[in-house]
């Protein structure tokens, strides 16, 4: 065997920052849980307190910072780790003793989702945190739903007008949902994928440039983009008005491509809506006619086109901005802006250029033009949801989780993405923000 040579003995509290526990301690310090443990504390009372509420709470989140997976993996740990038992709070002269077992876990975690509102107000609370320590938080949002694969079995089609009783062990409330992807090839083919999972849906709004959670909700896989898309919006305006007021651009994928959602975000909180659109024109045609012209046409995606009085010839009218007075889209001649040759400038109508109002078609012409380069530019910051959603299921253990049921879903979720900004939080004001969105660099 390998002969270990005699070392200085040391307290562990000596070491260095604690290493790796310092992520924990750093979390724990900006969580603003205290009114949660007083409720709690509250409706215990004179009860046992053989396991301390703040100390089961703390060992909690310590499972989400440690990405262990389930609470037998949590509870290995804390009888292995005596430095972690001290940080959570746990008395240091039981040992291993002081380690709860499976059933206060999960009674506790019961108890939590009867206070689940508690934890998205310590969720909005430091939302607010966020945008007092960065001034242009929230100036670009993006916003995509996630799927949540649930491991419990779907319900076969004979099973589906049975009803199911909630007994802790099967998923009685997931369902299935559905996704389809529609393309065209480099050679003119169409191509469709669908994907379909049983389980969940996250619905996120992020700030597409920290990368940060600003609001959220948790559904069933089968429920609506759209619909929880307006509610997201309602929602962030009631808890977070500030946010709304000082967004700018909001993104989202042609999954939230809808006229209500994108008439209410310019017309009721002047946020310029990025949303890709669906060709849903199904009368063949490929441009129609904008009102009023008889040489100016536009295709679905929002690009203008002129036709030369002299040769017939179409094209591509020069972006030359939002008149936000007018709620028009002006557009300007190519030949005079490309300085192309165009044989029947002289007799165009169209040789001044043409303002387009929002009003011709509220889904198509949008204040950021759908044709411009700004708008390509600005509608690439929505991968910043997906980079969220990947940490989800990276560090925060989503891609495999043994949850089961709606409203314990919604608390993890909750759990997690209250942890993510107590964390960037952290790190912000101890001058770590290269890290704030960092779950498993050291401190």
């Amino acid at each position: 065997m390998a002969i270990i040579p005699q070392q200085r003995l040391f307290g562990w509290r000596e070491i260095d920052e604690l290493g790796d526990l310092e992520r924990l301690a750093l979390v724990l310090r900006h969580l603003p849980d205290e009114e949660l443990m007083c409720k709690l504390e509250r409706e215990r009372a004179k009860g046992r307190n053989d396991y301390p509420i703040r100390a089961v709470w703390n060992s909690v989140v310590a499972g989400v910072v440690f990405q262990h997976p389930s609470i037998e993996s949590l509870r290995r740990e804390l009888a292995r780790n005596a430095q972690l038992r001290d940080i959570c709070g746990f008395d240091p002269c039981l040992g291993e003793r002081a380690v709860p077992p499976a059933y206060v876990y999960s009674r506790f975690l019961g108890k939590l989702m009867w206070y689940s509102g508690e934890i998205e107000r310590m969720f909005d609370r430091l939302v607010e945190k966020v945008s007092t320590l960065l001034p242009d938080f929230g100036r670009v949002l993006a916003m995509d739903s996630k799927p949540i694969n649930s491991l419990a079995r779907g319900r076969k089609k004979d099973e589906e007008e049975k009803p199911r009783k909630p007994d802790g062990r099967r998923d009685t409330d997931a369902d299935f949902g559905k996704k389809t992807y529609r393309g065209r090839r480099k050679d003119g083919t169409l191509w469709e994928k669908v994907v379909s999972w049983f389980g969940y849906k996250l619905h996120l709004i992020v700030d597409a440039v920290y990368e940060l959670p600003v609001s959220f909700s948790v559904t069933k896989a089968s429920a609506s983009d759209i619909q929880e898309g307006h509610q997201l919006i309602a929602r962030l305006e009631e808890q977070q008005p500030e946010i709304i007021e000082r967004c700018e651009v909001l993104t989202a994928d042609k999954g939230y491509d809808d006229t209500k959602l994108i008439v209410n975000l310019w017309d009721e909180h002047q946020i310029k809506p990025v949303i890709d659109i669906r060709d849903m024109w199904r009368d063949g045609e490929d441009t129609r006619l904008l009102t009023g012209k008889d040489n100016i046409v536009y295709d679905c995606r929002g690009t203008v086109y002129c036709y030369c009085p002299e040769t017939n010839k179409r094209r591509e009218m020069a972006f030359g901005g939002f008149e936000k007075g007018r709620e028009t889209l002006k557009y300007r001649c190519p030949a005079r802006h490309y300085g192309v040759e165009c044989q029947g400038m002289e007799r165009c109508p169209a040789a001044c250029g043409v303002r387009v109002p929002l009003a011709e078609d509220r889904r198509i012409f949008t204040p950021l033009a759908r044709s411009s380069y700004k708008w390509k530019r600005t509608y690439k910051k929505r991968t910043a949801v997906e980079r969220v959603n990947a940490r989800l299921d990276e560090a925060f253990g989503f891609e495999k989780h043994f949850i089961r049921g709606l409203q314990k879903m919604k608390l993890c979720c909750a759990l997690a993405l209250t942890i993510m900004l107590a964390m960037a939080v952290g790190r912000i004001q101890e001058k770590q923000g290269m890290n704030m969105r960092s779950l498993v660099k050291a401190a």
